[in-house]
């Protein structure tokens, strides 16, 4: 497995799948806007902005109760000249079903 990727115990990204909550440790200068978006982007949920620090030893918890087979985590910020550097990201998610009703 290549330096940096992420593996899932046992998930074939095909079940539902209910992301609850994020945790994530982040310095940088500015606001720090954070989402989380279905891969096709029909569904889109944006959190409340994060006011970033050069040092900040606090994980911020955002509530992030989502429910799709595959998302993705949304991270930017909004003004020029503004920077961050993500420094761990934890995602609480626990399978909901292994198909959608009807299939």
């Amino acid at each position: 497995m290549p330096k940096g990727a992420v593996l899932s115990e046992g998930s074939s990204g095909d079940n539902i799948t209910h992301f609850a909550a994020m945790r994530v440790r982040v310095t940088g200068n500015g606001f720090l806007v954070m989402g989380i978006a279905s891969l096709d982007l029909i569904k889109t949920k944006t959190f409340q902005s994060l006011s970033l620090a050069p040092t900040n030893r606090v994980f911020q918890t955002r509530i992030i109760n989502f429910v799709e087979q595959r998302a993705s985590l949304v991270f930017k910020t909004t003004g020029l000249g503004e920077r961050f550097r993500i420094k761990r990201i934890t995602v609480f998610m626990k399978e909901m079903a292994t198909s959608h009703p009807g299939n």
